[in-house]
């Protein structure tokens, strides 16, 4: 599978972690909303789209199973990320 499509939705709130809710198009026929990009103490990192339990854990409801495709849409989504930042940035 590979990834034909990246769109954001970037946060605005200067004290908010979350700095943008991602979309992601796999071969242009399967998409996964609500990848989260989260600003942490070593730079950024993505969270999954998960739920809440009955007991109050979150579970992941879609993930990359493979750790090389993990690996593969962390890099694509951070890097989008950044370009996107750095337009809205300017605006």
């Amino acid at each position: 599978m590979k990834i034909s499509d990246i769109r954001f939705r970037i946060v605005k709130k200067d004290d908010s972690k979350l700095k943008a809710v991602a979309s992601v198009t796999f071969d242009d026929c399967f998409v996964v909303h609500d990848i989260k990009v989260i600003e942490g103490k070593e730079g950024y990192f993505i969270a999954m789209p998960s739920r809440k339990t009955n007991d109050g854990e979150y579970k992941d409801i879609a993930h990359p199973i493979k750790t090389e495709m993990r690996e593969e849409l962390i890099k694509a989504i951070l890097s989008a990320f950044e370009t996107e930042k750095d337009k809205v940035e300017e605006e």
